[in-house]
């Protein structure tokens, strides 16, 4: 068993703070703060947090833009030993509902601009008691309240409820493929498991400035991009917004980043980009790290070409491994193979009965080691077919070499990941027959140079509605889904192809994509 230096977020926090208390960690616009500046930002908020009744276990939403306060509010959260749950900023109200009941929400922290989705959850949601807001209150309700109000409640006031090693720290929720989303509960171990093991991959070092652009709430950049900075005592940029593109350059070489991640369609844009000549001879970066989906053989190649100085390295991972699990190293990486297993986890490839298969053979990737989340909330049955004898199954078909390479090769659910965010199709099946002019429907991904995958839909009509248009589907559907789940062309057939039983052959819609 390994040993973390660490029972939590806030443990970590203040014992950095105490080595390095003038040393700045966090770049925002034209801001900065030192790690004891954030810590006490911290302690003031998880004094207000308590003061509103916030407590050990209690379950604290995050739908909340990338921002200075969506931080303080993880180690807050942390520092009262309540459980953190980032939520997807990109969702509509019920998909809101459905997982801020399922998880029991009992605090929601957000932002005005998000006010259409979710202004009203607190009257929807049985659980949630307060609705903390990070800029302006834009409704009168008593229990809603502005963040700067409650930060100025008794600051010189401390409480710590210290969360042990293997409660639950953090839930991500997770789309699979069939039914509604999961919420993996991610421990403080696990999470430590994921920093330990990537600063020996990544050969990290306190000197370091990491660059957070890609949206907070996801697992990957919650993990390895927001609180690594902190286990490795160094620091980072926050960039509020992923548009403009060029924002990300300039702050890149102002701050000095040496650490940028990111995911596909990031690094494709980036080589495609019109760089200037100082971006490129200037730049501090010695370090990418490319998560979410597999990078294309010509953009490794174009990158390489463009960027001599610092290497590519291309990971794996799952919200449910929190989310890590294998990471090229700086000193060997091979094109389109995710790299080795990282320090600490097992992994195999096994057949259908979980047989292991011989080398280069491919089947299921399946994990094991500290990584391994501690099952999904409310969800037993879920959490027995996926984490057999200790062992995750992750779903994904792969194969490793003769040195321990790992090459994903397709997957087995029906998963689409666009933009490192998972799509399930069937979610956006049962939407779209909930229309009466729909008899059956069947989504599938589509490669897409640009997202990595998109959705696209094949649809049956009920007679009489031949005139239904994939615009008039679209236009309700939007009501309904975020907009990244929209089909990104609807297909009107006369049959689809089943089985004998009647299922949907998604592999034969696949067969017919070009």
């Amino acid at each position: 068993m390994n040993l973390y230096p660490y029972e939590n977020f806030y443990a970590m926090l203040s014992g950095v703070a105490r080595e390095y208390p003038s040393k700045k960690v966090i770049f925002i616009e034209d801001s900065t703060y030192t790690y004891r500046q954030f810590l006490e930002s911290v302690d003031r908020l998880a004094r207000g947090l308590e003061l509103i009744g916030v407590e050990a276990h209690d379950k604290v939403a995050l739908i909340c833009p990338n921002s200075f306060e969506f931080v303080q509010s993880v180690f807050a959260i942390s520092k009262l030993g309540a459980v953190i749950v980032p939520i997807n900023t990109m969702l509509k109200n019920e998909e809101y509902r459905y997982i801020m009941a399922d998880c029991g929400a009992k605090v929601l922290i957000t932002a005005s601009k998000l006010e259409k989705e979710v202004g009203n959850l607190d009257e929807s949601v049985d659980s949630v008691e307060r609705v903390v807001w990070i800029d302006q209150v834009p409704t009168s309700k008593r229990n809603h309240v502005a963040l700067d109000e409650i930060l100025s409640s008794h600051p010189d006031s401390h409480t710590y409820l210290p969360g042990k090693l293997d409660d639950t720290a953090v839930i991500f929720y997770t789309s699979g493929t069939t039914g509604h989303p999961k919420g993996a509960m991610i421990s403080n171990r696990n999470l430590f498991s994921n920093l330990v093991a990537a600063k020996e991959r990544f050969d990290l070092r306190a000197g370091d400035r990491f660059i957070v652009y890609l949206p907070m709430f996801h697992s990957f950049t919650f993990s390895i991009m927001l609180v690594l900075p902190f286990f490795m005592r160094a620091s980072f940029v926050i960039i509020p917004s992923i548009l403009p593109f060029s924002n990300i350059i300039k702050q890149t070489l102002l701050k000095r980043v040496t650490v940028f991640m990111g995911v596909p369609d990031i690094y494709n844009a980036l080589i495609r980009a019109k760089l200037p000549w100082y971006f490129l001879w200037f730049n501090s970066i010695r370090c990418f790290i490319s998560g979410g989906s597999a990078l294309s053989e010509d953009t490794l190649t174009r990158f390489r070409a463009t960027f001599k100085r610092a290497a590519m390295l291309e990971g794996y991972g799952l919200s449910e491994c929190s989310p890590a699990v294998a990471i090229n190293p700086i000193d060997k990486q091979k094109p389109l193979s995710v790299g080795l297993a990282l320090y600490g986890y097992e992994v195999k490839i096994v057949n259908e009965e979980l047989m292991e298969l011989p080398v280069g053979e491919a089947g299921e990737l399946i994990v094991r080691g500290d990584c391994v989340m501690q099952g999904y909330l409310n969800n037993p049955q879920a959490t027995a077919e996926t984490i057999q004898n200790g062992w995750l199954r992750t779903g994904d078909i792969a194969r490793i070499d003769d040195e321990g390479y790992i090459y994903i090769v397709d997957r087995i659910k029906d998963l689409i990941i666009s933009k490192g965010i998972n799509i399930y199709p069937r979610q956006i099946e049962e939407q779209m027959m909930l229309l009466p002019s729909i008899k059956l429907a069947a989504v599938v991904g589509m490669s897409d140079p640009h997202s990595g995958e998109v959705p696209i839909a094949f649809v049956e009509l009920e007679e009489g509605y031949e005139m239904t248009t994939p615009a008039q589907i679209k236009g309700v559907l939007k009501e309904h889904l975020a907009a990244f789940k929209i089909p990104k062309t609807i297909t009107v057939v006369e049959s689809l192809p089943k089985t004998a039983t009647g299922k949907v052959l998604k592999r034969v819609l696949k067969q017919g994509i070009h």
